[in-house]
């Protein structure tokens, strides 16, 4: 999600450490991590409703089901292919 770096997380703790002073980093650290938690549960619960609403199992099934198919027209190709060549192989053997 975001790119931050541990010297960067390093930085930002000093510096709210300097801001806030020991007494309160404690209850503001979990006040944000609560905050980030009902944010990134939010989040989940609307893509979820979302993924719901277009239908978005439907269409990994459907296309999971074309991948199905042109693998197997894939193989029945070339299995197609070892058939002629084994005919042709056979033909040239007479």
């Amino acid at each position: 999600m975001f790119d931050i770096g541990f010297a960067e997380l390093l930085i930002i703790l000093i510096l709210a450490l300097l801001v806030l002073g020991p007494e309160r980093l404690p209850v503001a650290l979990k006040t944000s991590a609560l905050w980030m938690g009902r944010f990134k549960r939010s989040y989940q619960n609307i893509k979820n409703d979302i993924e719901k609403e277009i239908g978005v199992d439907e269409i990994r099934h459907h296309l999971h089901n074309e991948e199905l198919l042109q693998s197997i027209k894939t193989s029945q190709s070339s299995f197609e292919n070892g058939i002629k060549e084994a005919k042709h192989s056979l033909a040239n053997m007479k």
